[in-house]
């Protein structure tokens, strides 16, 4: 996890968890639709997401943290979904041709890769939530949701609630060459990355490119590390390194090691989280077994709902 997924979402998670009983989940089956010739990370990755999700603050008292392939319901419910929605409804997503064409190198012409909005529609709706935290950019996603919901309950009566959209602040994190921060662009700082990595990782971020000579004004408007401050230093130091870079008072080098000083302090508590979890791994696979066995508690009583609806129950059988 680096800073971009933090700000971006997780951060947000953690301070819904004051409001709302939260279900989050490590997606490995989602990892599969477009890394499915080569799985061998997938073990490590769900290890890595998870110990930084409790580091970054996720609280398995007040939150389901849980695994999704250990939660067979919602395969079921993906499967029975497939049944009911249009192919075209599908196609139609907008991240569905950006995707192939960004990712030309692989694969994609699978039904796995086509049918990710799907899977994330069961994804949600199998706990029959209110809400979904989301971005903008995931609000077409949701729609889809929403679309198969009514679909669903048009054809078996009212199971599901049009799951809301809960709009979450986003902000926009640069990463180190002034692109959106990204794994594949190779511009991230880890959320847990140890002083010294931080140190080294800051010094390389792009600067006002018009800023040539230490005596030279600058523009924090346009320089990556000002970004930085807005997200990590309080008031008054965001207004004073903005009057000193102005005004030449700070230079570019100079600032970085403020920047680095600062960020290190934010993320001293994470840090030294993810270090007790690594020092005792089975922290982490006991909080996904507590939260798999929620998460079956909750997704067993909808798809008893679902089969009850959609006339596929045998209670004979049982």
């Amino acid at each position: 996890m680096h800073l971009g997924n933090y700000f971006g979402a997780v951060k947000n998670w953690v301070e819904l968890q004051d409001r709302y009983p939260c279900n989050i989940f490590i997606a490995d089956w989602h990892a599969l639709t477009s890394d499915y010739a080569d799985t061998s990370r997938v073990r490590t990755s769900t290890f890595e997401a998870t110990a930084d999700l409790l580091a970054a603050g996720i609280d398995p008292q007040r939150s389901v943290l849980f695994l999704q392939s250990e939660v067979k319901e919602h395969a079921e419910l993906h499967l029975l979904l497939s049944m009911i929605t249009p192919l075209g409804w599908l196609e139609r997503v907008p991240t569905f041709k950006d995707q192939q064409q960004q990712l030309e190198d692989k694969d994609l012409n699978t039904y796995g890769f086509l049918g990710y909005p799907l899977l994330q529609t069961a994804d949600i709706i199998v706990y029959r939530a209110a809400f979904v935290p989301v971005g903008e950019d995931q609000a077409s996603h949701l729609e889809l949701s929403r679309e198969i919901v009514r679909r669903f309950n048009n054809f078996y009566g009212p199971v599901f609630p049009e799951p809301q959209a809960l709009f979450t602040p986003t902000p926009k994190v640069p990463g180190l060459d002034g692109r959106k921060m990204s794994k594949s662009y190779n511009n991230t700082i880890p959320l847990t990355a140890s002083a010294d990595e931080v140190r080294a990782l800051v010094m390389t971020m792009f600067t006002d490119p018009n800023r040539v000579r230490r005596s030279d004004p600058g523009n924090p408007d346009i320089c990556n590390l000002f970004q930085f401050h807005k997200l990590f230093s309080n008031a008054e130091t965001i207004a004073r390194v903005d009057h000193e870079c102005r005004t030449a008072q700070i230079g570019c080098v100079q600032d970085k090691k403020l920047l680095a000083d600062i960020i290190i302090e934010a993320l001293r508590p994470i840090r030294a989280r993810r270090e007790e979890i690594d020092r005792d791994p089975s922290i982490v696979w006991d909080v996904l077994r507590d939260g798999n066995r929620k998460a079956r508690e909750r997704t067993g009583e909808t798809l008893e709902l679902v089969r009850k609806a959609m006339k596929i129950d045998y209670p004979e059988l049982r």
